[in-house]
């Protein structure tokens, strides 16, 4: 959820890497954006832009980031977004009208002589394109890493798939996993140090309330999908949800009004989501292709992404192929 108010409700606890295991469900887009944005922010450009001009921030991010899957007893499925909700068209283009601004920014910040502002603008303007979606696949599938392509939210597939236990978690630094009714959402998978857990249930338990009612309180804080309510923050919005039971209930005594809110209600309660994947849980990644691929292909130097490489290799070395999973 783009509202990080929920947090203030959701029952989340930082957890050991020795304490999780099986598959993970990531939403890609989220996990790439944030890799991208740090990548881009704290990397030379000339580290991830080819001859041609091509830029692929997302093979230096990959390789930084798969690591931290085959150190420990956990095995990525990425999922893939799919196309556009269309009740999430608004927020797309909000999130196009940032970008825009911090582009004009940035410009201004590099006519001035400003290379910090400059860079960390620069990481704001990033977005997944057709030859990051492209790069990102085939390095996936060099190593072997399984991927999932969603109907439509990411988010919402990870979910499904984690309900349904075809993954035992979902993995997003997002709240939506859990309105789409995930059960346990690892996050931090992008950060250093411990992952935190996510649990849908204890959120529950911890407010008596239900998994509608928890969709009807992010609704009233807001969504990617609406607005919330003016003046209406995540206690006020329980303790509304609970006073008079549901969304509707709350809009009535407030004389408030949310757009499609019965749409909306209806996407996070029954999203787009397909059961058509299959994937092996035990990995065979073929590191040395991997290697050439981002190296010789994509022009990455080398020194940039070996430490990452070595990490994946001696993962496999010490776990054994067999072993893994």
């Amino acid at each position: 959820m783009g509202n990080a108010d929920l947090r203030s409700l959701a029952h989340i606890e930082e957890v050991s890497f020795d304490d999780v295991s099986g598959v993970v469900a990531v939403d890609a887009h989220n996990w790439l954006y944030r890799y991208l944005t740090t990548t881009v922010k704290f990397t030379n450009e000339s580290v991830y832009t080819t001859s041609e001009g091509e830029e692929v921030a997302n093979l230096v991010g990959l390789v930084q980031g798969l690591p931290k899957f085959f150190e420990h007893d956990l095995v990525p499925v990425f999922v893939f977004d799919g196309g556009v909700t269309e009740l999430k068209s608004a927020e797309v283009e909000q999130r196009r009208e940032r970008k825009e601004e911090a582009e004009a920014k940035r410009e201004a910040a590099e006519e001035r002589g400003d290379a910090v502002e400059a860079a960390r603008l620069e990481a704001r303007t990033q977005r997944i394109t057709d030859v990051i979606h492209e790069t990102s696949r085939e390095l996936l599938g060099l190593l072997d890493v399984p991927v999932v392509e969603a109907p439509a939210e990411g988010e919402a597939q990870c979910a499904y798939m984690n309900r349904v236990g075809d993954a035992d978690y979902s993995g997003s630094e997002d709240y939506d996993t859990m309105l789409f009714g995930g059960p346990l959402t690892l996050r931090q998978l992008t950060s250093k140090g411990n992952p935190e857990l996510m649990d849908l249930e204890a959120t529950l338990d911890d407010h008596d309330i239900t998994y509608e009612q928890l969709v009807d309180i992010a609704m009233l804080c807001g969504t990617d999908f609406n607005e919330g309510v003016s003046g209406v923050g995540p206690k006020t919005a329980l303790d509304a949800v609970k006073e008079h039971g549901d969304l509707f209930a709350v809009l009535d005594a407030r004389d408030a009004h949310i757009e499609h809110a019965d749409r909306i209600r209806d996407l996070f309660f029954d999203p787009p989501v397909t059961d058509d994947y299959e994937f092996d849980t035990t990995l065979t990644p073929d590191v040395e292709a991997a290697r050439a691929y981002v190296t010789d292909e994509w022009e990455v130097p080398a020194d940039e992404v070996e430490r990452g490489f070595d990490r994946i290799d001696d993962a496999l070395t010490q776990t054994g192929l067999d072993d893994w999973m």
